[in-house]
């Protein structure tokens, strides 16, 4: 199959049109407008991290109207059981039989908003929405939507009356990102819009099927094997601190990353790429994503909640121990190995 590098730089064209567009709504929040395209991209999932009041329902919602997709927006509750997501069967008298009513669950993207204040039993629910992609209600199973992105947010500050969630789900969100307080100059711009009563209406952009083709598209990415054995090292460096000469950061940690973490590196490289235009992934779209898709998967140790250390210190200092790897263009040897495809293509 010959790869054509023209489709990787019209993609990347049409995606950047896409975060345009979001952008006309959503004033600053770059970095995580183009997380959320990384993971729609990847078909993985994002958790987002923030105070209230930083636009992050707002922006998902935006993004679905924009590729033309169905929204969701739940709630999560301590009282929300798992039919409230899912949904359940309802015996009709009148015929004599149940009738499936599906969930809320059953959309493009769905926004889960303050997951951790739900019980065990609902984020059980949604840990198998995530990782199959389909709903058993009863006896019967129904595949959810194609894509298919649960987008699910957190408030950091609270901590009375939720559920902490289990690693076993965080570390099925393919990233993480923390969201901050926009800039002076950003929440002056929604200050005026909001005094001015602007109104933006988001024009679909990018329909729903060319966005599936983009999906495919992303798979055929070309990942040179220097650029996952720098993710792979990167992963298993949190798991031996010591092998790395950061000995001393070694009792801030309890369990390192699993290899999911690897995979999610690798899989958001490839999105990442295509959303920058290129049919190649590099060593600085593995690094860029690294604090995003492992400050959630990583386990830190009483003596480093006790001195305040944090995720993110630890993963910097890893990327500062394993600099990038040269990925030449060309095989050494004279194997015409090209970012652009497979020996050959």
């Amino acid at each position: 199959m010959a790869w054509e590098e023209e489709a990787f730089v019209e993609a990347g064209e049409r995606l950047r049109a896409l975060l345009k567009e979001v952008k006309r709504v959503i004033v600053g929040q770059d970095r995580l407008l183009e997380r959320m395209l990384v993971a729609l991209l990847a078909q993985g999932h994002l958790l987002i991290e923030g105070v209230p009041g930083l636009a992050k329902t707002l922006a998902v919602k935006t993004l679905a109207r924009a590729v033309g997709g169905s929204f969701r927006r739940i709630q999560f509750t301590p009282d929300l059981v798992p039919a409230d997501l899912l949904g359940t069967r309802i015996y009709n008298p009148k015929e004599g039989e149940f009738k499936t009513e599906l969930g809320p669950i059953f959309a493009h993207l769905l926004l889960a908003d303050e997951i951790n204040r739900a019980p065990a039993k609902v984020q059980s629910a949604l840990l198998e929405a995530m990782q199959e992609r389909q709903v058993t209600l009863g006896k019967e199973t129904y595949p959810l939507p194609k894509p298919f992105l649960v987008l699910a947010t957190q408030n950091p500050i609270e901590s009375e009356g939720t559920y902490p969630l289990p690693e076993a789900q965080l570390d099925r969100f393919l990233l993480k990102v923390v969201v901050d307080y926009p800039a002076f100059h950003e929440e002056l711009r929604m200050v005026e819009r909001m005094t001015a009563g602007e109104e933006i209406r988001v024009e679909e952009v990018l329909p729903l099927e060319d966005l599936l083709d983009l999906i495919r598209l992303t798979e055929r990415v070309y990942v040179h094997p220097k650029v996952a054995e720098h993710a792979v090292a990167l992963v298993q460096a949190t798991r031996d601190l010591a092998g790395v000469g950061l000995k001393e950061l070694k009792p801030y940690v309890a369990f390192g990353a699993s290899p999911r973490a690897s995979l999610a590196l690798v899989q958001g490289a490839k999105a990442l790429a295509l959303v920058r235009g290129r049919a190649h992934a590099l060593p600085e779209d593995v690094r860029d994503l690294y604090p995003d898709a492992l400050r959630h998967r990583l386990v830190l140790s009483y003596q480093a909640l006790a001195e305040g250390v944090r995720v993110e210190e630890i993963l910097e200092a890893v990327l500062q121990r394993l600099p990038p790897p040269f990925v030449p263009l060309h095989d050494p040897y004279g194997d015409t190995r090209s970012p652009l495809g497979p020996p050959g293509a």
